[in-house]
């Protein structure tokens, strides 16, 4: 945790708790390598802030960080030494101040540039503060002497800064979808992320939970593939605590819930999910299950089975069977009529949601889960029963980790076939080779992938 002591928000007026705590989490995230979210718990708890605070809070942490590449390029060309290194909480202030100025339509210039000078002083003194004012007017004066590179010369370059990527993943979508499509993708992603719900219908029913969501004034929209999901018009979770609490609903994207309807486990099948905690998926089965039959789920963290574990009962989950142990090392005489395999992946998916994601995530990084995803899917497959089915998700959109993990083990076992998704899903979401496919871009759905493969009688 960052060293700076901060006065509890009630007693400060020297600058804004909310931006201070911004500030805070940034700069332990960057000094420790610490998740993001351990940053931003430390922050909050450190300053002292109101609840209704969080969502400008995280607007603006989010916000900033899916935004890093871009801003500090642009503040590069209103330094008086654009090659010396900035103190970390220094250089977090300026991106505080450049992200508000650009990206956030209801906080003034004035405001904006005002807390961050304040900001400045409160952790640098005088001089600091009056170099972070001059950077941010020289700004607002010339904001268009911050130029990007041309995308005619160099296009990956210009769209990873513009748009702030790394260059690997700017270049394999201009690879993968083309100009027009990729720019609409890396735009999609930069927004803040809507929240879509599963109803657990083990303890409530849609026209239930639509009601409660009229009542409290929430806006939504029906589930276009999948009946049990409802896509909110709002990212805030407060209003919906009680129906979580009560286990009446359950945060979880579309596109997870379409690897579980490819897999269509029915009412006393015996279905594995290899690396299931935190359980979203596993729990999604045991609904379609209807609580009859049985659901191993493996995972080699205890403490994340012990989520899962809490997660069953409070959705009122009672098929679910955990097993602390490494997937790859699993074991077992009985064979299974379903088999889920969700491994590891990159998650390029959902970086629209996790905002360090893109930044956390290496070219290498990538090469090591393939070779991880090769193995658990020969594990899963290994535990098919004859004419069972077996999906492979992932909820990144890199080919790398789904087309051709999955084309390669076919290739490796001809005892195994594809079964086109095309009988489940519309062709807005299969592919030509039958694999489900979706994209944060075009259908408010977080990226994902999911084959399904099924073991040939004997």
């Amino acid at each position: 945790m960052s060293e700076t002591k901060i006065t509890p928000a009630k007693t400060t007026s020297s600058y804004d708790p909310v931006r201070g705590a911004v500030i805070i989490a940034l700069s332990e995230y960057d000094k420790t390598g610490k998740s993001l979210d351990v940053a931003i718990q430390n922050a909050k708890e450190m300053v002292g802030l109101d609840p209704r605070d969080n969502r400008f809070l995280m607007l603006l942490i989010n916000g900033i960080v899916k935004m890093r590449r871009r801003l500090d390029y642009q503040i590069r060309f209103f330094l008086t030494r654009p090659s010396e290194k900035l103190n970390v909480k220094l250089q977090n202030i300026l991106r505080l101040g450049f992200f508000q100025l650009q990206f956030t339509d209801k906080v003034p210039q004035s405001a904006a540039v005002d807390e961050c000078v304040k900001l400045g002083r409160y952790f640098f003194g005088d001089a600091k503060s009056r170099m972070v004012n001059a950077v941010l007017r020289s700004y607002l004066r010339e904001p268009h002497k911050a130029a990007f590179p041309n995308p005619n010369d160099d296009p990956v370059r210009y769209l990873a800064n513009y748009y702030s990527y790394p260059d690997y993943f700017v270049n394999y979508c201009l690879r993968e979808f083309g100009e027009e499509q990729a720019v609409k993708l890396l735009k999609q992603m930069n927004l803040p992320s809507g929240l879509t719900v599963r109803v657990n219908l083990l303890k409530a029913k849609n026209e239930e939970i639509e009601a409660a969501l009229k009542e409290a004034k929430i806006g939504f929209q029906p589930g276009k593939y999948l009946d049990e999901f409802i896509t909110l018009d709002t990212s805030a979770i407060d209003p919906l605590r009680s129906l979580l609490d009560e286990g009446k609903i359950y945060i979880q994207d579309q596109s997870a819930g379409m690897a579980v309807r490819l897999l269509n486990p029915r009412p006393g099948v015996n279905t594995l999910d290899l690396t299931a905690a935190p359980g979203g998926k596993t729990m999604y089965c045991a609904s379609r299950m209807r609580g009859k039959g049985k659901v191993v789920a493996l995972d080699k963290s205890r403490r994340r089975l012990e989520i899962l574990t809490e997660n069953c009962k409070k959705l009122g989950v009672k098929i679910v069977s955990p097993i602390v142990c490494d997937a790859v090392q699993f074991k077992s005489e009985e064979l299974f009529e379903r088999v889920i395999v969700d491994p590891p992946c990159s998650g390029w998916g959902t970086a629209g949601r996790h905002a360090d994601l893109r930044w956390s995530k290496t070219q290498e990084d990538i090469n090591q889960m393939n070779r991880i995803q090769r193995k658990l899917l020969e594990t899963g497959a290994a535990l098919l029963k004859p004419g069972g089915i077996l999906v492979y998700s992932t909820c990144t959109i890199l080919r790398k980790e789904n087309d051709q993990i999955v084309e390669e083990f076919l290739l490796r076992n001809k005892q195994f076939q594809l079964d086109s998704a095309s009988q489940f899903f519309d062709e807005s979401v299969v592919s030509e080779r039958g694999f489900i496919k979706t994209y944060p871009a075009f259908d408010r759905l977080d990226g994902g992938f999911a084959a399904r493969i099924k073991l040939k009688p004997n």
